[in-house]
């Protein structure tokens, strides 16, 4: 009877053991894997965040001589009488307004540190109302 409670208990004492090494191995695999992921999510958004920054950057730099052809028309613009142009000036001033705030909706989007798929969409935008500001500005030209 001693003996056959001895090789129970043995069994018993084993088997906890083998579980308790399995119980241990199994988190550390875990805990390596969460900090794969979080480290591999870290890189890619810090890549993702570069690649935002150098497209805001090309942004400004259209935007910077946009304003600048602007600022040419206006001269023109207010050189002259016509009431309808200059109408149409102001429209697309605005557009150019509504570029900058677009712009700036970028830059913190970027400086808050959002996802990058907002990122993306949000320079989608400014990107769109860039063009808008583009198109306004010769239709303008057009009308002189």
């Amino acid at each position: 009877m001693k003996r056959s409670r001895l090789r129970m208990f043995k069994a018993t004492s084993m088997t906890i053991s083998v579980m308790g090494v399995l119980l241990i191995v199994a988190t550390i695999i875990i805990l390596a894997y969460m900090g794969f992921a979080s480290i591999s999510s870290f890189i890619s958004s810090d890549a993702s965040s570069s690649d935002a920054n150098e497209q805001l950057a090309s942004l400004k730099t259209e935007y910077a001589s946009l304003e600048a052809e602007y600022n040419n028309v206006k001269i023109k613009v207010q050189a002259t009488n016509n009431n309808q142009l200059k109408t149409a000036y102001t429209n697309a001033e605005l557009e150019l307004v509504k570029t900058n705030s677009a712009i700036s909706d970028v830059e913190s989007a970027i400086s808050v540190g959002k996802s990058s798929d907002e990122v993306s969409e949000r320079l989608e935008i400014a990107k769109t109302q860039l063009e808008k500001a583009k198109s306004s500005l010769a239709s303008v030209r057009s009308q002189m």
